[in-house]
């Protein structure tokens, strides 16, 4: 092959190496795609029916405070003023989530101020003296009556599981504002790419160094590469071993598209349903991520229903459920994929090749770190890719 570095997978992490290889290095740079399409599951396209953008696996919300991923994504994309905000559906009444003083004072009925909120949750929480689950952690932070309405149901459904039977590490803490802002992120940018983002990840392949192979597997072409060129490998890194040492555990999402009958179907990008009886999680309605779009119909809408479940192979996977037998797992597959770095000059990033949950912002700091620490020095300077398995 006449390249200098392949590539596995055209998600942020893999774009960015590829792009930062090809741009800073020079280097030729074949990125392989499994999918009939670029960017992993940040994919968006318009619903052919309204033009309405959709993002096909499910709402993706650029947001970071970190500088240099802000800088770079903004190489290939201007980005709106889109604010990203959640609501919740419970017992026939909406509330901001994340929990916030105003989902205080209209579950309770009143007006608090922020020190009594706070006493009414520490009051609330006492109940907990010894957590051993899921459901003891939650209430030991937010307290029983805001658990029950609003965190109850909806991770049973997330899980498919009472949480009373999951592990309390699930939850390391629950967000609670004593104060009446509703934004969902924190971070000091946020926004959604003017053109969309397959138009943004478009722009980060467009480059002569670069090839993207869409519809290509990367299995079918392992054993013509290995040893031969270096690779950076994005997809699941149990599959990468064929399942040696047994299958990491993830959790999937299924989606039901729909197009409404009328210009809004529920006022706002996306809406939580908290009760367990209602089978799905949340519905996105995708004209709202785009407000300052004039030429979608005013008399149509898009909507897309999300239901969680374990996931099996085959399924996509999303979410890990690190399980101490997946961290079990993990330590065994992290040490194969240090030999195969050794000996065959394989990387392992992204979400899937390390088997951690990576919002973009995330994977694409991961991918400029790998660049910097580990693909820049082996190419200018001959250093060895030997330093650890997993890029993590």
């Amino acid at each position: 092959m006449n390249f200098d570095l392949i590539v596995v997978g055209s998600g942020f992490f893999g774009l960015t190496v590829a792009e930062r290889c090809a741009a800073e290095l020079g280097l030729r740079v074949l990125v392989v795609e499994r999918r009939d399409h670029l960017g992993g599951n940040a994919y968006s396209e318009p619903e052919p029916e309204t033009g309405i953008e959709i993002h096909r696996y499910g709402a993706h919300l650029f947001h970071t405070s970190n500088e240099r991923v802000w800088e770079y994504a903004n190489r290939f994309t201007a980005f709106t003023g889109y604010r990203h905000r959640v609501l919740t559906t419970y017992k026939g009444k909406v509330y901001p989530m994340p929990i916030s003083l105003g989902t205080i004072c209209a579950y309770f009925g009143r007006a608090f101020t922020p020190d009594e909120a706070r006493a009414l949750v520490a009051e609330q929480a006492a109940e907990v003296t010894e957590v051993a689950n899921l459901e003891d952690k939650a209430v030991s932070l937010i307290g029983r009556p805001l658990y029950e309405a609003f965190i109850r149901g909806y991770t049973a459904k997330q899980w498919q599981t009472d949480p009373r039977e999951l592990p309390a590490e699930i939850i390391t803490r629950l967000p609670v504002r004593y104060t009446f802002d509703d934004r969902y992120f924190n971070d000091s940018y946020e926004g959604l790419p003017v053109d969309g983002y397959t138009a943004w990840l478009e722009r980060m392949a467009d480059h002569p160094k670069i090839e993207v192979r869409l519809g290509t597997d990367f299995f079918s072409l392992r054993d013509d590469v290995l040893g031969r060129v270096p690779v950076v490998y994005t997809g699941p890194l149990d599959r990468y071993f064929d399942y040696a040492e047994g299958d990491l555990g993830w959790r999937t999402l299924d989606f039901e598209m729909e197009v409404r009958p009328t210009g809004d179907h529920q006022g706002t990008a996306v809406m939580n349903y908290a009760d367990e009886d209602v089978p799905y999680t949340r519905v996105h309605e995708f004209r709202h991520f785009h407000p300052e779009r004039t030429h979608y119909p005013t008399d149509r809408t898009v909507i897309m229903r999300e239901y969680s479940r374990f996931a099996d192979r085959g399924d996509e996977p999303y979410y890990p459920i690190n399980t101490p037998a997946d961290r079990d797992r993990l330590l065994r597959y992290r040490a194969l994929a240090a030999r195969e770095t050794e000996q065959r000059s394989v990387l392992f990033g992204g979400r899937l090749g390390t088997y951690q949950y990576l919002d973009m912002h995330m994977a694409i700091a991961s991918a400029l770190s790998m660049f910097d620490n580990r693909l820049r020095p082996h190419f200018t300077e001959g250093a060895p890719l030997t330093a650890g398995g997993t890029d993590r």
